[in-house]
Formats: structure tokens, sequence, C-alpha cells
């Protein structure tokens, strides 16, 4: 639900390595506009002071807030801006193109909900359009060859293939009359090109698959942040741990906000975060470039969380510090298991495999300890709780890190766009797939880099482009 645009060096770099200006910060302002409702918080507190309205959209689809509950934490956060001001300077909206800072969290929340995909582009206006049919418990197979293709450089790929995902048979093939728009997701779309026979031609042969085109980058440049739980003891029993501990608190809570939509569970654990850069001196710069898009984009970052988040079992109760590499330099890849199309693929994110991306999260870590030892949080935390308590060297934090770290979920770049004529890539520019014609991507697997945040926004800007370019091709009002 945090809702992150990156940074416009992330959209500028996006540009440069298409060549296509389209994707540019200045740009994609108008799709940022389409997609966002700006929405007053559950608790219609005063905002003032907590973003900034001039970078925001007020008349779009997809609602986006502020948080409907406030915490005892939110002024011990605010206070260290102050505090340490170097390192963590008061940021009044992370999603201005320049999210360096702290900042109040953003959220896609209307009236203490979720507002999704599914509440926004599918609400019932648009699901009973006449031309939208939604399929259930349906699995797409194959994309294929359409028999009668009269380009003879480019094969013609506008047909689908599904079937029932119980009962696998039969196929059933359906063929567009304009294109085929595929938006399966950073695993699922890389799955059903390489299914077709669209990917590195040996890799296809060794599984008995047909290629019918040669895409080696299909499933290739899975990038993914990778994030862990720090938590402290405080000396508080106001936090939201009391939650997870007190059943019936959990149910008056729970009926609170099915009558009213107020209370802690109108927004999630979090208020507000920090995003950070390494040094430019730092150390590891001298064996790997930076992955960042520019000096606006964070390294990483810090999430605040009043209570444990996958913290220690048992009683107490804690501050979290959630933190993530938002600009990693590890990458992964997707892959077939078999031919089998009902065969969950085979996922290798390749989490912690660069240095960069240990040494940036143990600097996040030093980051979140300094953080704590602000003068404001002097009486409150108490000591580092769970395995962050024994990490007390480089070495016993490294093991610390590869012990817990996991993933926020946010993959992208498994059928990324490059240039027009690029020799590598998987669609051009206008997300339509190379080297065929009548197939387009969708997703998030079609960025290049991860943006140096949550990925939510970004797809919905994407889409919103993709929208546009649909149009523009097929000449559509």
């Amino acid at each position: 639900m945090i809702y992150t645009r990156g940074s416009s060096s992330d959209f500028n770099r996006f540009a440069k390595v298409t060549g296509d200006e389209g994707w540019s910060w200045n740009n994609i302002q108008k799709y940022i506009r389409k997609n966002e409702r700006w929405t007053a918080p559950a608790d219609n507190h005063n905002t003032a002071g907590q973003f900034d309205p001039a970078v925001h959209g007020f008349n779009g689809i997809n609602a986006v807030s502020l948080s409907g509950f406030s915490h005892s934490t939110d002024s011990r956060i605010i206070q260290t801006t102050s505090e340490l001001p170097e390192e963590f300077p008061f940021n009044l909206d992370m999603n201005s193109g320049n999210p360096l800072g702290l900042g109040w969290i953003q959220l896609t929340i209307d009236d203490g909900k979720r507002s999704s995909s599914a509440t926004s582009y599918l609400a019932s206006k648009f699901i009973k359009r006449p031309n939208l049919h939604v399929l259930l418990h349906t699995r797409v197979t194959r994309l294929l060859e359409t028999s009668n293709s009269t380009d003879i450089e480019k094969p013609l790929i506008n047909t689908v293939e599904f079937a029932d995902e119980s009962k696998r048979e039969p196929r059933i093939t359906l063929a567009a009359s304009k294109e085929v728009i595929l938006s399966a997701g950073v695993v699922g779309t890389p799955r059903i090109l390489l299914n077709s026979g669209i990917g590195d031609p040996q890799d296809l042969r060794e599984l008995g698959i047909n290629p019918i085109v040669s895409l080696p980058d299909v499933g290739k440049n899975l990038s993914d942040q990778v994030a862990l739980s720090n938590n402290w003891f405080v000396n508080s029993n106001n936090t939201l741990d009391n939650i997870s501990t007190n059943a019936t608190l959990r149910s008056e809570l729970l009926e609170d906000w099915e009558k009213h939509k107020s209370g802690p569970l109108v927004s999630i654990a979090s208020t507000h975060i920090a995003w950070s850069r390494l040094p430019s001196n730092s150390s590891i710069f001298d064996v790997i470039d930076d992955p960042a898009s520019g000096e606006n984009s964070p390294h990483y970052e810090l999430g605040f969380e009043d209570g444990a988040l996958g913290g220690p079992s048992g009683t107490g109760n804690f501050i979290n510090i959630a933190t993530i590499v938002v600009s990693p330099a590890s990458r992964g890849t997707i892959k077939l298991h078999s031919s089998d199309p009902f065969d969950p693929p085979l996922i290798d994110p390749g989490y912690l495999t660069s240095e960069f991306d240990i040494f940036a999260m143990r600097e996040a870590v030093q980051s979140a300890r300094r953080f704590l030892a602000a003068p404001v949080w002097k009486d409150y935390v108490i000591g580092p709780a769970g395995g962050l308590a024994n990490a007390t060297t480089d070495d016993l934090l490294d093991k610390y890190i590869r012990q817990n770290a996991g993933s926020p979920a946010h993959p992208v770049g498994t059928a990324a766009m490059s240039a027009q004529n690029a020799s590598f890539g998987v669609v051009d520019p206008d997300l339509q797939l190379k080297a065929v014609s009548g197939l387009r991507v969708v997703d998030a697997s079609v960025m290049p880099f991860i943006t140096a945040g949550h990925t939510q926004a970004p797809v919905y800007i994407i889409a919103e482009r993709a929208a546009d370019l649909i149009k523009e091709k097929w000449k559509i009002q």
C-alpha cells in the first residue's frame, strides 16, 4: 500500500536507456495525475506540513492518502530530523522527484480501506463495461503465431491459448483483432513467453520447446530489493505489539474498524520513511559502480514501525526499523522447470549476490542505530532485540543480514525495455515485444531498472502511458 514514485533520475534513466523521452520524469507527470486521487486520511487530521499538494493529483482514479492513525512515536521521529538534520533532513514530500530525507508516508488507502487496482480500475462501473470480460480460474498456457501472418521478418503473435486451471484441458484459443496485451507480472510474463517459444533458443530446446523468436533476455535481469526487519525493546506499553498479544483488543479494534473505519486498522503500522545514500567516498564504489540512477536516488530506506515486525516472539514492546536496499546491484532469473505450462517456474532472485547489496544493508542497519541514538530516544529505547543484539561486528552483522533478510516483494525487469534497435532487452520503448508484431507487455517486468522505492506507483504510471500508446497506435479516442 506504500505509494512512492521513485526519483526523477529513475525515470530519466528509463528515457536514456530506451531513447524515448516519453519515459522522462517531466513527461510522465500527466500519467501520475491520471492515476492519483489525493484523499483526506481516515481520521481527517490536519495534514498541513505533511505533504506538498503541488506535486499530487486530485482527480485520478486510485486513492492516495496519509496515514489515518497517529502513533506515540510520531513526534519522536520528526524530532530526530531536528536533532540529526545532516543524516535525516525533513522532506516535505518524498514523491516530488527528490525523495532523500525523512517524511510522512503516503499510502493507497481510501476511507480506511485499501485502494488497489481491483477496487479502482476494476470497480463496479468499469467491470460492467460490455467490452470487458474477466475469466476466473483460467491459466494462459501459450501465445501462438498466427498462421496467416504476412510479415516475413516479424511473426504475428496475437493468439492466446488458455485452459481451465483445474482441468487443464481442453486448450482454447482466441485471436485478437488488434493486439494482445500481456500483463502477467514479473514471474508470469516470462513464463508465458518462454512456454510460447520466445526466449533463449538453447534453453528452450533443452526443454523440448520449439524456439520461434530469439530473445535471450526473457526472464533475465530479475531485480528485487532486499529487506531486513530490525527490532529494539522500548520502555513503553503503548505499541502495536499489544494487538498481536491481546485477542480481546484485536476483536475490539476490528469491530471499531468495521463500524466506524477508525483506529489503527485503517492504516499500516508505519507513518514515516527515510531515504538515504551511501557517502560518495564509500569504499564499495572503488570496486562496484553506483547502481543508483542519480545523486537524488537513495541506496536504502528506513521504515519505522511502532511495534515489532517479524520480530521476537513472546511478550514485550518494540520499535521496528525495516532496512531496505532500494537500489540493488544483484540480479536473478526466471526459468522454466519443464515444457508443461502448468509447472511452476524456477525463480532465482539472486538476493545478496552482489557485494554492494551486503555493504548497503550493513550501512542501513548502522544508520538505523544512529537514528535511535538521537537524544529524543534516550529514555524510550532500551536496546536491540533478537539477532540484532548479537550483531556487534561487521562479520556478525553480515551473518545477521544473510540469515534474516527477505523480499519486500518489489521484483521487476524480466522483460525489460530497451532502445528500438538495441541488441538487448525484450520490449521496445512502446512496450511492443521485439522481433514480433501483435504483442505488447504492460507490467513491472518491462522496467529495465528497479525504481528506488516501492514499485506500486511506477507500475500505474507505466500502465497509464501504455494506454495512451495503444490508443495512439490504433487511433482510438
